[in-house]
């Protein structure tokens, strides 16, 4: 199959691949209909999105998302569980997260090896990475996807050299909290109220002096605002959407948003049903009796958009893989590859043609290109 030049070229700024591969035993060399069949065969009930799921490489190269950002999660909880459970408990000792992190690199690095991926680092990387996605005369599977390493959650950075540690490894992109307490670093969503620990303090600090985004996702009102007023360095929010549209403290009010903007900074859309729908009942709700679209999305990037007069800071952090599946997904979404319906959505809600550029890669490309070298 080739590529060609009618079909936009889509940067995702937020996925969890090495979760699902490691966490959840997915072989994401297979497509998701391989590994929907597989688990519904093998009679898996662990996680609600099992024979759901709508992320895996192939789709990946079908839908044209040549670049993502892609996570490692691992949390430490003194009173936890060493899965990666819905209830998102952690290992019992930052050294057994750290490991648990590595394991996921390695994932990674063995896709590397595979030809499925490939690290992007450095500006000259990314730039012969673009170019290569662009050639048509190119066969799509023999395209790697390219990938922006990044930490959901930083309780694996066991001490600040560690940090250090893991940008030698390739870490562009840090979220320091995660859901709810605990977190060594900062509260995260669903702890409302709190804010960065001293630890956290000393990481931002130590942050500034690395080429490295902070990820504010998942951040508490309070920890947003004491990490901007420490952290210099550039700052987006890979998988959010506005309060305003959609209540809770998961979402990012309009302030919050402005500061974003006022740090040139990017806001990645998220396709999770609820942060699409107003009181959506997680396990309950059905994304298609509620009617829940890919467009409910658009109404996000409108609002921002419209706040800032350009469509400069938008474009997707999808989280299409974080733990859920079509249960939990725009009813007219079947895959990832389906981010390409985009185009035409976004044209009758009258998107330029740089608009719609902007949001698919444009966007992301240029944020990224601020911290490689």
């Amino acid at each position: 199959m080739k590529t060609t030049s009618t079909v936009p070229f889509i940067v995702d700024g937020h996925l969890d691949l090495a979760t699902n591969a490691m966490t959840l035993n997915r072989d994401l060399t297979k497509s998701v209909n391989e590994i929907r069949e597989k688990e519904r065969h093998l009679g898996w009930k662990d996680y609600q999105d099992r024979g759901q799921g709508t992320v895996a490489l192939p789709e990946l190269r079908e839908g044209n998302v040549g670049l993502v950002i892609t996570t490692m999660i691992s949390r430490y909880s003194e009173n936890g569980s060493p899965l990666h459970t819905m209830a998102l408990k952690g290992w019992h000792s930052p050294q057994q997260a750290y490991a648990h992190a590595q394991s996921q690199l390695a994932w990674y690095r063995e896709m590397e090896a595979l030809g499925e991926m490939v690290q992007i680092n450095t500006k000259n990387g990314l730039s012969a990475h673009l170019k290569m996605w662009s050639e048509s005369t190119v066969d799509i599977e023999k395209k790697p996807v390219g990938y922006i390493l990044a930490l959901e959650g930083a309780d694996s950075i066991v001490n600040i050299d560690y940090l250090h540690r893991y940008h030698e490894m390739g870490l562009r992109s840090i979220g320091i909290s995660h859901f709810g307490p605990p977190g060594r670093y900062a509260a995260g969503t669903h702890s409302d109220g709190s804010g960065l620990t001293s630890l956290g303090k000393e990481l931002l600090k130590e942050m500034n002096k690395l080429d490295i985004q902070l990820d504010l996702t998942h951040l508490t009102d309070k920890g947003f605002f004491e990490a901007l007023d420490i952290f210099q360095g550039p700052v987006v929010a890979s998988h959010q959407n506005c309060r305003s549209l959609v209540p809770g403290e998961r979402q990012f009010s309009d302030e919050q948003i402005r500061c974003i903007l006022d740090r040139n900074g990017m806001i990645g859309g998220a396709l999770d049903t609820w942060m699409l729908y107003p009181d959506f009942q997680l396990g309950k709700d059905d994304p298609k009796e509620l009617d829940i679209r890919m467009e409910n999305l658009v109404d996000h990037f409108d609002h921002i958009c419209q706040m800032v007069g350009t469509s400069e800071h938008i474009g997707f952090g999808s989280d299409l893989d974080g733990l859920f599946g079509l249960e939990q997904t725009p009813h007219d979404m079947n895959t990832i590859a389906d981010l390409q319906k985009f185009d035409a959505i976004l044209i009758d809600r009258g998107y330029t043609q740089k608009d719609r550029d902007n949001i698919f890669s444009n966007n992301w490309i240029r944020t990224l290109n601020r911290i490689l070298k």
